[in-house]
C-alpha cells in the first residue's frame, strides 16, 4: 500500500522538487505550545514549500513562519512529520498565499507541462 499513496502524493504534487537545500529562520509554537525562533534547513524545494529539518516537535496542522536570507516571511502551514531520528525533525510545509511568495527562494522551478 505504501507504494500506492507514493504515487496518489506524487500526482497531487503542484510543483516538481529541486534536490536543494536551504537555509532558512523558523518562528511559531512547538507541540508544547511553547514559542520560538531558531535556524533551520529546507529541503526539496519547491514553488509551494520544502520538507524543513529542526531540532523541535511540531504540531501538524499548525502555522510557521519561514525568512529566507533576503528577509522575506512567508507563513507556512506543516502538513506531514517526515521524519524523526534522534532529535531532529523533518517536517513538509506549504506556503499559505501561493501569490506572495513566489519568488520565496529566489529560483526558478521547470514548468510543470
Amino acid at each position: 500500500m505504501t507504494g500506492a499513496v507514493n504515487r496518489l502524493q506524487l500526482l497531487k504534487r503542484r510543483s516538481s522538487r529541486m534536490a536543494l537545500n536551504a537555509r532558512v529562520g523558523l518562528s511559531g509554537q512547538d507541540r508544547e505550545k511553547c514559542t520560538f525562533t531558531l535556524s533551520a534547513v529546507a529541503s526539496g524545494l519547491n514553488r509551494h514549500g520544502a520538507a524543513v529539518k529542526v531540532n523541535r516537535e511540531l504540531l501538524v496542522g499548525s502555522t510557521v513562519v519561514l525568512r529566507n536570507t533576503r528577509r522575506t516571511q512567508a507563513s507556512a502551514r506543516v502538513v506531514k512529520q517526515v521524519s524523526a531520528a534522534q532529535g531532529a525533525f523533518t517536517y513538509g510545509v506549504e506556503f499559505l498565499d501561493d501569490d506572495s511568495v513566489k519568488d520565496f527562494w529566489g529560483i526558478t522551478f521547470p514548468s510543470q507541462s
